[in-house]
């Protein structure tokens, strides 16, 4: 059957299971995959035979294709009517991009726990009952992610953990469960969208992804606004594999170690290379903190940390001219301890005393 959704979408394709979905184990969340493809023909079928070969079927799998040009359209319709699970095909009239993509999909999503699906990975097959079962024992998470073996385009290799590329290592896992959540996700995003579990309730607080998000795309968006609320989990455990491969839109970004400025260069460069990071990094923060203050309420638990690294980078980037104007409000942000929270995580020990000197000196 055909269900038309009109506006910027064509048609949408249901397959046998009607508009029913497969009925829920006895006091069990419904479950709902979103799968967004584009140009997938080279490996969907083999995340699709994960999917199918789950210990836990999810009760139904929404598709939002972004106007592939190969013949994934037509594979996604060979698969959806073997699918032993309601399967729906949302065809778009014009391209949206990934960010957009996937909140088409969420957006159809009818199940109560939401998991995104990449087309290009393969997932284990406890992969949705783990992360089911720690959904139903945490009922104050609304997002959970757990972790993925990093493979060759094979799918060989299981030698590194996905959280190993973005440097989520035991330190910073016992940072976030002491409460250091959204400093960490500021620090970097550490959450992949393709491994994530949304309860559909949270969706409201999500939808719709803004349209730029400095340096973060929408699972970084999704894992801030978590974040605000401390109401984003993790799962330590790598439930599936993860594809390395040329056609990724969005791949592995292994996180670069800012280089090291030696307190000579400190000395002699110019004021403008300078400040420069400093004000790309507080307009970041000032996006990003306008964003979500139309999402989130005011007394959000995140916010502070938000509003607090704003205001050391609006400092930084901001000191008077005048060397001697500059010392009290330097000295006052390294009394609060602020130059050593926001140093990068794998700088030496005076890094911050290095950025003190600088502050004032440069």
């Amino acid at each position: 059957m055909e269900r038309t959704t009109g506006g910027l979408f064509s048609p949408t394709t249901v397959t046998k299971y009607d508009d029913a979905m497969t009925p829920a184990l006895p006091q069990q969340p419904t479950v709902s995959v979103a799968l967004c493809t584009y140009n997938g023909l080279n490996y969907l079928s083999t995340q699709w035979q994960s999917l199918v070969n789950q210990r836990r079927l999810p009760n139904e799998i929404v598709i939002s294709d972004d106007l592939s040009t190969d013949d994934t359209p037509q594979l996604l319709t060979q698969l959806a009517a073997d699918a032993p699970f309601p399967v729906t095909v949302l065809d778009n009239k014009k391209r949206l991009g990934y960010n957009k993509n996937f909140e088409r999909a969420l957006s159809a999503c009818t199940g109560e726990l939401i998991f995104i699906c990449d087309q290009d990975d393969l997932w284990l097959p406890e992969k949705i009952d783990t992360m089911v079962q720690y959904m139903v024992q945490h009922p104050a998470a609304q997002i959970a992610f757990c972790d993925a073996w990093v493979t060759d385009e094979q799918l060989q290799g299981r030698e590194n953990r996905f959280w190993e590329s973005v440097r989520f290592d035991a330190q910073t896992r016992a940072r976030w469960q002491s409460g250091k959540t959204m400093d960490i996700l500021l620090e970097g995003n550490r959450m992949m969208g393709c491994a994530t579990v949304i309860r559909r309730s949270f969706l409201p607080a999500l939808l719709p992804i803004p349209d730029k998000i400095p340096g973060y795309i929408y699972d970084g968006w999704i894992a801030l606004v978590g974040a605000t609320q401390n109401v984003i989990h993790f799962i330590d455990q790598p439930l599936q594999l993860y594809r390395t491969h040329v056609q990724q839109q969005v791949g592995v970004r292994q996180q670069p170690v800012p280089a090291r400025t030696k307190l000579r260069d400190r000395l002699t460069r110019h004021r403008a290379r300078k400040l420069a990071p400093l004000h790309k990094k507080q307009i970041q923060l000032s996006i990003i903190s306008q964003l979500l203050s139309k999402r989130v309420p005011s007394d959000a638990p995140g916010l502070p940390e938000l509003y607090r690294r704003l205001a050391h980078f609006t400092l930084r980037s901001h000191l008077p001219h005048n060397r001697l104007k500059r010392i009290a409000p330097v000295l006052t942000n390294l009394w609060r301890g602020n130059y050593n929270r926001y140093a990068e995580p794998a700088a030496n020990w005076y890094a911050p005393f290095l950025a003190v000197l600088g502050d004032i000196l440069e």
